[in-house]
């Protein structure tokens, strides 16, 4: 009864995390362009960019924070699975509900407490390129909800009695 609406959900979460994925490879991109122009500029031309350090650390700031959320949501983040590889199909599907409810509440607290910070640190700017803080600790509140959204679509994996939630907890997807 509750299976349509619940795929629906999930495909659509599927569909945002595509864009993060898209988004994660972007920033990259802009790391990896930066960063080897700055050293080129900086050891073969000996003027030094002032501004691609600086944009090369929001980038690495936000991959790692969004980064989080889409490696919870694949089931890649490092964890200890000890309790799920040897318990009963029942027990480690309460585990694995367990830790992402954990998992959803501490994103929770780094969303309210991230958007805290952000708003206190917007009117501040960074030094090189004159961007204002936000856009940097936004990173904290932006991959939270990702969390937040990934966990959503965790649950509903256990609730409908998928398989992939299980690789959130390290487990490797079946092979038929």
């Amino acid at each position: 009864m509750m299976k349509g609406p619940l795929t629906v959900i999930r495909k659509g979460i599927d569909g945002i995390n595509w864009v993060a994925g898209w988004l994660l490879a972007a920033l990259l991109a802009v790391m990896i362009v930066l960063i080897a122009w700055q050293v080129f500029a900086r050891y073969v031309m000996g003027s030094p960019l002032a501004f691609s350090e600086e944009i090369a650390r929001f980038s690495m700031v936000w991959m790692t924070l969004l980064g989080a959320g889409y490696a919870f949501r694949q089931g890649t983040l490092i964890s200890i699975d000890l309790v799920a590889e040897t318990a009963g199909p029942t027990l480690r599907r309460a585990v694995i509900v367990l830790v992402t409810l954990i998992s959803m509440v501490f994103a929770y607290v780094l969303l309210t407490q991230g958007w805290f910070l952000a708003s206190r640190i917007s009117y501040q700017t960074a030094p090189s390129t004159g961007l204002s803080m936000l856009w940097l600790y936004g990173a904290i509140p932006a991959g939270a909800i990702l969390i937040m959204i990934n966990g959503l679509a965790l649950l509903i994996d256990q609730y409908l009695g998928d398989e992939p939630a299980a690789r959130t907890l390290g487990q490797a997807e079946p092979t038929e």
